[in-house]
């Protein structure tokens, strides 16, 4: 096979899909492509009621409205490439457009990290202090925290993107996963990749294990001032301003952990493999938790059931 290295013109990857599953593929592309479109339907929903109903300018739902706005970007970067996988069966893809759906589904699922463990500190804020709330969550503070959310998010991105795309590539360019996965293609580098495995490291400790350790903290104060509500009503009124969030936070990082947690197959001489487990279960990350998120705050949410209420007549019926 021709060496194939980043600065070449005329070599890239090949994708390999479920091309190994033939008769999953037409299922899979009619199964996410709905999906696909419920995330934009229900995330674009919920953007629009931030933005349309008064009501919800507040902190949570500020963040609420980044949060689906970072979903339709996540699942959009990766998702139509999927898509079109199905479609083709061994996608050729060039090197610049993998490094930027790298870039990008990476820079998303790290923002998304960071604007988890912000979301957190604005629900320990209102059930532990909700007296300084309005103060200590002013629009001063809590849109700094968004776009500090973004700019980190972006910042690892770029660090990694760039440390795999300086890598020489040769011989085997055959990537066996969905799309342009960053591990996935990091093991196609002929070269010593111990700095992006250290660097890796490292981030993982900053953007998972710090938001979940912030996350647990924040929630472990929470539950503390709950239960000190005396009040029956007054701990069911305060369970469900964060029940949502929680929800959502066990999904995503449970999903997270178990994709990278769960042990590699391995073939019969040992090495590493891909089976069709390893495959779906990063499109269910990057899927089906999008998908969920707006479920989950539209039914365990009032204000955001009577704003899409609201929003449907106003929008589609009026005139």
């Amino acid at each position: 096979m021709e060496k194939a290295n980043w600065s070449s013109p005329v070599t890239g990857f090949i994708i390999m899909g479920l091309s190994a599953y033939p008769k999953l593929e037409k299922m899979f592309f009619v199964l996410i492509l709905l999906m696909y479109l419920m995330i934009l339907l229900g995330n674009g929903a919920l953007i629009l009621v931030t933005i349309f109903d008064s009501h919800l300018h507040t902190p949570m739902y500020f963040f609420l409205g980044n949060l689906s706005f970072l979903d339709i970007c996540y699942t959009t970067s990766s998702i139509p490439l999927a898509l079109d996988g199905f479609l083709t069966p061994r996608k050729t893809i060039s090197f610049s457009a993998c490094a930027v759906q790298m870039f990008l589904s990476f820079a998303m699922g790290a923002t998304e990290c960071v604007l988890l463990g912000m979301m957190a500190f604005d629900r320990y804020v209102a059930i532990c202090n909700p007296l300084r709330y309005p103060v200590v969550m002013s629009k001063a503070t809590y849109v700094p925290m968004a776009i500090s959310s973004w700019a980190i998010g972006g910042a690892a991105s770029v660090v990694h993107t760039s440390l795999i795309i300086q890598l020489p590539f040769c011989g085997n360019n055959v990537i066996n996963h969905l799309a342009c996965e960053l591990l996935a293609v990091l093991k196609l580098a002929c070269a010593d990749i111990s700095i992006n495995v250290i660097s890796m490291g490292v981030t993982n400790v900053v953007l998972l294990g710090v938001p979940v350790l912030f996350i647990s903290i924040s929630y472990a104060f929470i539950i503390v001032t709950i239960l000190r509500i005396p009040s029956a009503e007054g701990r069911r009124k305060a369970f469900s301003t964060c029940s949502a969030h929680f929800t959502v936070v066990v999904i995503f990082y449970g999903t997270l952990f178990f994709m990278y947690g769960k042990p590699k197959s391995k073939d019969p001489l040992g090495n590493d493999k891909e089976d069709l487990s390893d495959k779906l279960i990063p499109l269910f990350y990057g899927v089906v938790t999008p998908m969920l998120n707006p479920i989950i705050y539209s039914l365990r949410n009032k204000d955001v059931k009577a704003a899409v209420r609201n929003l449907v007549p106003q929008k589609c019926f009026a005139q």
